[in-house]
């Protein structure tokens, strides 16, 4: 068998820190089903790690790779100043004219952007393949599908106790006969994949672990976060850190393959050089806790013990109010899905050119 795999760093990061996050999370939900199946609140401590220092957390790395990078932010600077504007600005109109819409718009588009990270992860890791084109279209269905039908799940059965943001975002439609033709397609995708990958080691004598990884991976968090647990934790466990982790982890390669050059810019060093962790971290971990000390103060006013600065100064906003705060609030998440489908995209950077 052919040792050499497509490794995007070192292998140690990223089996741990990019393929391993959904296997781990389904064991810690299966090893406490107790804790996590059916519950509909999350506990604080929960809510810190998961939302604060991971989902919030990974939107702030995005940074690294645009605005601290001096070559990228000049090569994408009308995007990067362009987009937190309209996305003010939209956004604001959006909500003046009724705040559940900002909010579904801003689901669909959270969902487009978990679903294209993993076909994303999916072609990194099939950078080097020199297979025939029905190999590549079986993986890409089955990575797509993978997150498409536990979605179609939600919107075609209800009755999950969990969303993305709020209640009703998502457009609901009960269908007992459309969930059974996408549960069936669910089950004839799983065994052409299945296939393929015994014709690949049948055909080549060798196996890509790293992509068979993501996209088990992939099944696996999506399946069992929404389809199989009904639970809050469990969803947001098998979700978050499936997504939000190997971001960073992403973020943290390219930022080390990035740093040593001068085109780079002054900032880059900083985060990625002897102390590089801490201080990347520590950066998009103080910036998430802001962020969201000001969502808890001025909207949601749930966490107030782990907000307790904030809220020493109460305030009551009106809904024109609102209707600014709450998209300035969401324009560095809606930045990261925009920007984050141009950042990646191949010849952007040395990335998709290095290997082991």
């Amino acid at each position: 068998m052919e040792s050499k795999q497509p490794w995007l760093g070192k292998p140690f990061t990223d089996i741990v820190f990019i393929l391993a996050p959904p296997f781990l999370s389904l064991l810690v939900v299966m090893a406490f089903p107790a804790i996590f199946r059916d519950n509909t609140r999350m506990p604080d401590a929960w809510w810190v790690i998961l939302i604060l220092l991971i989902d919030v957390a990974h939107v702030y790395s995005t940074l690294y790779r645009t605005y601290l990078n001096r070559q990228l932010y000049h090569r994408f600077k009308p995007l990067l100043i362009g987009i937190p504007v309209l996305a003010l600005v939209i956004g604001s109109g959006i909500y003046l004219m009724n705040g559940l819409w900002f909010w579904r718009v801003l689901a669909y588009s959270a969902v487009y952007h978990f679903v294209r990270q993993q076909y994303g992860f999916m072609r990194l890791y099939s950078r080097f393949e020199r297979t025939p084109a029905w190999y590549r279209h079986v993986d890409q269905f089955t990575v797509y599908y993978a997150t498409i039908y536990p979605l179609l799940y939600w919107h075609l059965h209800g009755g999950r106790h969990f969303n993305w943001f709020i209640e009703n975002e998502f457009l609901i439609s009960a269908s007992r006969p459309a969930l059974a033709v996408a549960t069936g397609l669910y089950w004839i995708m799983l065994a052409a994949y299945a296939c393929k990958e015994m014709h690949y080691w049948w055909h080549f004598r060798s196996l890509n672990f790293p992509r068979i990884a993501v996209i088990t991976g992939t099944l696996v968090s999506w399946y069992f976060g929404i389809v199989y647990f009904n639970g809050d934790l469990a969803f947001t466990l098998l979700n978050v850190v499936s997504h939000g982790i190997p971001y960073m982890a992403l973020i943290w390669i390219f930022g080390q393959k990035e740093a040593s050059r001068p085109e780079s810019g002054r900032w880059l060093p900083v985060f990625f050089g002897q102390y590089g962790l801490v201080l990347f971290l520590g950066l998009i971990f103080l910036l998430a806790w802001f962020e969201e000390g000001l969502w808890d103060w001025t909207v949601w006013k749930e966490h107030r013990d782990v907000f307790s600065v904030f809220h020493q100064f109460p305030v009551s906003i009106d809904k024109p109010a609102l209707a600014l705060i709450v998209p300035l609030l969401a324009v560095p998440q809606i930045t990261h899905y925009v920007i984050d489908g141009f950042i990646w995209k191949k010849g952007s950077d040395r990335l998709t050119k290095s290997g082991r």
